[in-house]
């Protein structure tokens, strides 16, 4: 299956004229600026949003199987990435889309060395399934995870080595890799991140044992009291039920 698109009037190449044409107009530091920032500075700050995610809500877990199921939500982050690139290696050899600028002149690549298919894009694939899985962990590292995965997009097209419809078609295939099987990743990785939980060697990757003693403190304090738990506490029980 060749290009899906190869004519200036399809709305796929009109749209990736006009993105890609704002290079065009840009100062020389601006492109090489979005040139490292499409090829390695945004999954390297979707990794260090990971880190972040993790490290955030190991001292937010209330309990050890909290924290223990927040692990697995953040661990599927990138194993849903990783697996999304997997499935997308078949597609990109069936439908055999050349690159942009092999089938349309004028286009300004601000990359060279692209000699692999364009359909789908693994950028978007990879940046939107871990967006995707750690909006399923935490909402709030979710949303700057997908606000992310669309600024990687957007590169990608701006660069001239991507349709917007080879994006779409990665933000599609990332979104349902991580959603449709969260369930099946959260059943084998749970019991894993539990273990690890219990133990005295890497029980602090899962969680911080001040912060649990202190959160068990402040239940029993407010139980005895008959407040209402605080709203640390009330935030960690609603991460936990988003990460469930």
């Amino acid at each position: 299956m060749a290009g899906l698109a190869t004519s200036g009037s399809n709305p796929d190449v009109s749209l990736l004229y006009d993105i890609n044409g704002l290079a065009d107009d840009a100062p020389g530091w601006f492109d090489r600026t979005m040139e490292f920032v499409g090829e390695y500075g945004l999954m390297l700050g979707m990794v260090l949003l990971v880190l972040w995610c993790w490290w955030t809500m190991r001292k937010r877990a209330a309990t050890l199987d909290d924290a223990a199921t927040s692990l697995a939500a953040i661990v599927w982050a990138p194993l849903a990435a990783g697996i999304a690139v997997l499935i997308n290696i078949p597609i990109r050899g069936f439908v055999e889309r050349p690159r942009p600028f092999v089938d349309h002149e004028g286009l300004e690549v601000l990359i060279d060395g692209k000699t692999d298919f364009s359909f789908v894009s693994d950028h978007a694939t990879l940046a939107m399934a871990m967006g995707v899985a750690l909006f399923v962990a935490n909402r709030k590292f979710g949303i700057a995870g997908i606000a992310l995965a669309v600024l990687e997009g957007f590169c990608r097209v701006y660069m001239g080595v991507h349709y917007p419809t080879d994006v779409i078609g990665g933000f599609a295939l990332g979104t349902a890799v991580a959603l449709l099987l969260s369930p099946v990743a959260m059943a084998l990785l749970t019991p894993v991140t539990k273990a690890m939980a219990r133990s005295g060697r890497v029980g602090w990757l899962v969680r911080e044992r001040g912060s649990l003693r202190e959160a068990a403190g402040t239940r029993e304090a407010q139980s005895e009291s008959g407040t209402e738990p605080g709203p640390d506490v009330r935030d960690a029980a609603s991460e936990r039920d988003l990460a469930a």
